[in-house]
């Protein structure tokens, strides 16, 4: 009895097993339907879309579509052109006007500037008592259109004795122009005229920039005449010229790291000494304008006669600004 009881439980526990196995197959079913059907909705949408855009496409581009192409092709070359003119007007002398108001808007003469050092203190006071007004009477001769400055870098440790006394020298005679970003030092000596022209010319305007070295006097009225007679005159370059040998030898006094440059010869160029020489306006602002890419050799001279080299320059020599001649007529003499 007990054995026909287990055969006749055996077909009741399968019938429940194959309906468990029957729901869970239902549920399978239709959760994979379900993501077939949302796949093919997905794929329809994705495919009407790229239909859309593909009709909206244009097929060739319209003549519309290639004026604005050139359009902006034509523009691009019109800067670069406007561009182009504006660092030639930059080289031609127009700028800005930067200067300080002087009181006038007459054009000065002239602006000389006298290169000095720190430890040429006694060369100042002996200049401002001959042939270099002070006071009163260098307020009179800027008034005449003439302005004589002492020009000074910086040191190398700003703010030191040194620049100290000179700012405190400057506070008293006030004939001092003080060249902020330079440093006052011999191998920068060549770089000292970019600086010394840029001053300048955000200083005063002129039609003449002097430099003038301190270890000379100068006869500042046949000064006067001589520039006076150059007045109206564009890109003067003006001095005793000069030429001389390349010293190629390293150690040797005036070596010139360059010296390669200047040909098998090694012969300098025409140019005028470093002791005193003169630009016009616009040969100035050239010199400003184009400081950065301005190379300097091993002496200032030689540097400026170089960036004259390039330029539409009218190259004058004259003997009165050789100050070791023994003409009596110069303008300047070993101090």
């Amino acid at each position: 009895m007990a054995q026909e009881r287990r055969w006749k439980s055996k077909p009741s526990q399968t019938s429940k097993t194959s309906l468990v196995m029957a729901f869970f197959s239902c549920v399978a079913w239709l959760y994979v339907a379900g993501r077939l059907w949302q796949d093919a909705e997905s794929r329809t949408l994705l495919s009407n879309l790229l239909n859309k855009n593909l009709s909206q496409r244009p097929k060739s581009l319209t003549v519309e579509d290639k004026l604005t192409v050139l359009g902006c092709k034509d523009l691009s070359r019109r800067i670069v052109e406007a561009e182009m003119e504006l660092t030639l007007a930059k080289s031609r002398g127009y700028l800005k006007n930067k200067r300080r108001e002087n009181g006038s808007n007459k054009r000065l003469l002239a602006v000389i500037g006298v290169y000095t050092g720190f430890g040429s203190r006694l060369k100042r006071n002996v200049f401002r008592g001959s042939w270099m007004p002070k006071g009163d009477a260098l307020n009179k001769l800027e008034e005449g259109g003439v302005v004589i400055r002492f020009v000074i870098g910086r040191s190398a440790n700003r703010g030191d004795s040194l620049d100290r006394s000179i700012d405190e020298e400057n506070r008293v005679t006030k004939d001092f122009l003080i060249l902020d970003g330079h440093e006052e030092a011999t191998e920068e000596l060549p770089k000292k005229a970019k600086f010394f022209f840029s001053a300048a010319l955000g200083n005063w305007d002129a039609e003449f920039y002097v430099k003038v070295d301190d270890d000379i006097n100068i006869d500042l009225h046949g000064l006067t005449e001589i520039l006076e007679s150059r007045s109206g005159g564009n890109d003067t370059y003006m001095g005793c010229m000069k030429s001389g040998n390349v010293i190629n030898e390293i150690g040797k006094q005036w070596y010139e790291p360059d010296w390669w440059k200047f040909g098998d010869e090694k012969s300098y160029f025409r140019h005028a000494a470093g002791s005193l020489l003169i630009l016009s306006r616009n040969l100035a602002q050239y010199v400003d304008i184009n400081s950065a890419s301005l190379h300097t050799y091993a002496h200032e001279d030689i540097s400026v006669g170089s960036w004259m080299m390039g330029l539409q320059a009218t190259h004058i020599d004259d003997n009165r600004f050789c100050c070791s001649s023994s003409r009596q007529d110069k303008v300047c003499s070993l101090a």
